[in-house]
């Protein structure tokens, strides 16, 4: 008499078990994730880069503004930009990318970081010459730091 006990060497397997089936969706899963970020757009992660890099220093001249009681303002210039008020000041003033823009300035005063703890609201958005129809977006509301917005293809 046949039975279908386990470890019958008998039993016919047909099929996939669970684990395995959930082992192939892991790694589908996984693959499909690499080669989304594989091919994301290089210049607008670049912008992001430049963004956030930006970001940072805004807000550590509007910190060094607070503390020393000295109006900041930044500006955009020919061949980066600018952080006026600070005297001896190692911030960078050239973009990551040279092909890094200001939209839509011609030079003028473009932020105000302080002395006061809480400034007007404020935004910026940065182009790439390669990517013209890409842009990010850094905007504050006076009392939050400077923060990427939603980009636009």
């Amino acid at each position: 008499m046949r039975t279908s006990a386990a470890g019958n060497p008998e039993r016919s397997l047909a099929g996939f078990t669970l684990l395995e089936l959930l082992v192939v969706v892991a790694i589908v899963a996984m693959v499909s994730v690499g080669v989304s970020l594989a091919m994301r757009d290089s210049s607008l992660v670049q912008l992001e880069r430049e963004a956030e890099r930006l970001s940072a220093l805004l807000e550590s001249a509007r910190a060094r503004s607070r503390v020393t009681g000295v109006p900041v303002r930044w500006h955009p210039s020919e061949d980066g930009f600018q952080f006026d008020g600070l005297s001896g000041s190692e911030l960078p003033r050239q973009w990551l990318d040279a092909d890094t823009r200001v939209e839509g300035v011609d030079g003028a005063v473009l932020l105000t970081l302080g002395p006061e703890p809480i400034i007007g609201p404020q935004e910026l958005s940065l182009i790439s010459r390669r990517s013209p129809g890409k842009s990010v977006r850094l905007s504050t509301d006076g009392v939050r730091p400077f923060s990427l917005q939603a980009a636009r293809p």
